[in-house]
Formats: C-alpha cells, structure tokens, sequence
C-alpha cells in the first residue's frame, strides 16, 4: 500500500466516494455531483501546499492510477478551538482487506514522525463498526457521543482522540 497526495485528476474517485449512496450512508447521504472537481481542484492544491494531508490510498504501488480511497488529516477550528481530525473512505470492492486501518495508520505515524498536528480526533458514525473499529485497532481512546457538523448536516458521531506520540498501538505482524 502507497498513499499519495490528492491530484486534480482524482475526480472520478471523488465521486465513486462522495455521490454515492451506499459510500455516504454513514454521513447523512450522497453529495452533489455538481462542484466536486472543484472540490478536488481545492483538495490538491491545500496538498501541494502541505496545509492538510489528502492522500490517496494506493493499494499496489505499480498501479498508482488505482486507488482504494482516501485518508485525511487537517486542522480546524471549533467552537472551543482548533483541532486535527481524520477521516477516511474505502470503496466497497477494498474494504475488509485492511487498508484503511493501514492507512490511517501510516498517516498517524508520519504525523508522529513530524512531530506534527498534536491530538488526532476522528468522529466516525455511531453506527459505522468498521470504522470505530479502525479507532479501536490503531490506539484511539473513546471520549464520547457527539454531534457532528458534516457538508450542512449534523451526524451522530463517537469522538475519539490519538496523540500519534504516545498512543499508537504495536502493528500486528
């Protein structure tokens, strides 16, 4: 597995991810097809400019134009202050093979590497157990449930926090 940063051709995974019903159940339904390649026009450049981290999951690094999903940490800012979080999405034909656990994974070790963006929240749906699951298995503590602001709706989500330095958990062999 290879992730790489999110490039303005990435388009068409964007949407399999964000468009489609099944993929977007947890977070309130499909988005708009309509403004996504300037979703991912804006993604690639916040990339490029290392202000977030939008990766692409690369599942076999000598097939870089297939991908599997996607892995995101940035910053922002809420009512109590800024935070990083991370989130993630794995097409359906990927899932169960790991890869988004590998991935988040991979993201909180260079986090830790770099000594960079402090505690990680991630704030995956209530009901969503692979995802709580990925929590579970990398080393984040669960805080909570809580509301969650996602594209103009608010989700029901469990908040779980890592500090990449001190909380991950030793990688299966």
């Amino acid at each position: 597995m290879h992730l790489r940063d999110v490039l303005p051709d990435d388009v068409d995974a964007y949407v399999r991810m964000r468009c489609d019903p099944v993929m977007m159940a947890d977070l309130g339904g499909p988005l708009p097809r309509a403004g996504m390649a300037d979703k991912v026009r804006r993604d690639a450049q916040e990339a490029a400019a290392d202000l977030a981290w939008l990766k692409m999951i690369v599942p076999d690094p000598d097939r870089p134009d297939v991908v599997a999903g996607t892995v995101t940490l940035w910053s922002h800012g809420t009512g109590t202050g800024p935070i990083s979080e991370i989130g993630w999405m794995v097409l359906p034909e990927f899932q169960g093979r790991g890869l988004g656990r590998r991935a988040v994974r991979a993201l909180l070790e260079q986090a830790r590497d770099q000594d960079r963006w402090g505690l990680v929240h991630a704030f995956p749906a209530t009901g969503n157990a692979a995802s709580n699951g990925i929590c579970r298995s990398v080393g984040f503590r669960f805080l909570s449930e809580i509301d969650v602001p996602f594209a103009g709706r608010v989700l029901r989500g469990n908040h779980w926090v890592v500090d990449p330095r001190t909380d991950l958990r030793r990688q299966d062999p």
